[in-house]
């Protein structure tokens, strides 16, 4: 977690920074020696950038919400409707809005003084760490906790503050794998019986040859428009985390 925070922080307030790393000379005209650089704080974001899925993944909502996103599309039948862009957008700025209190308070308290030079580089990483630990907390089942703990040989950790990352990390993703799966659950339930009340009277029309999933779909998408399916079910995943 420290090396991802240090990522964060690469905007070092040092001379060298402003000097460039030379990666190319070449020869101009009259024998002219012209080399072009690039800075550190370029090489640290592009670094950045290469690890911002897996810090998306694993230490935001985003995997709970875009597995529901997923679940209510198929409970829907709409195939691929809506698209899978929407709703990894949808996703992406539901997260945004869950996490922006976690990530003003890690600017504002850490960032922002480091930059200043009011902090240490040590001190800024702690600061930094306790909103992030903090949110991951909240979100995480105590026995997956436990059971990760075990696994490592690690004995029992009294102290929620003294779970180290990597376990942290792996029982987090766990608990929102289950949030998440349970979460479909419900939403799928009013669904499946508006699918077995149509298929009941299929058969006993006799129409056996007609998939009630043709009759069904415009019922569900009636039903689902009538109670405001998407704000409710927007409005319940950003409830769903536990904040303070």
């Amino acid at each position: 977690m420290k090396a991802l925070i240090l990522l964060a922080l690469a905007l070092l307030p040092l001379e060298v920074l402003a000097q460039g790393m030379p990666i190319i000379n070449a020869i101009g005209e009259a024998g002219q020696n012209t080399r072009y650089s690039v800075t550190i704080e370029l090489v640290a974001l592009m670094t950045l950038l290469t690890v911002l899925p897996s810090l998306l993944l694993m230490m935001t909502p985003f995997v709970r919400i875009i597995i529901v996103m997923s679940l209510l599309r198929q409970a829907l039948g709409t195939g691929q409707t809506p698209p899978n862009q929407i709703l990894v957008g949808l996703a992406l700025f539901l997260t945004f809005f869950i996490m922006a209190p976690v990530l003003g308070n890690v600017y504002e308290e850490s960032i922002t003084p480091y930059l200043n030079n009011t902090l240490s580089f040590q001190k800024a990483l702690d600061v930094a760490e306790k909103p992030v630990r903090e949110f991951m907390l909240r979100q995480t089942r105590q026995e997956e906790i436990a059971t990760f703990v075990q696994i490592a040989g690690k004995g029992p950790i009294e102290d929620a503050a003294k779970v180290p990352f990597t376990t942290l990390v792996p029982a987090f993703i766990t608990s929102e794998l289950k949030s998440a799966f349970t979460i479909g659950f419900l939403i799928y339930i009013p669904f499946v019986v508006i699918d077995l009340i149509v298929a009941s009277i299929l058969m006993s029309m006799g129409m056996m040859m007609l998939s009630p999933m043709v009759i069904s779909m415009p019922f569900k998408l009636m039903l689902f428009v009538l109670v405001d399916g998407w704000s409710l079910t927007m409005g319940s995943l950003a409830a769903s985390f536990v904040m303070p």
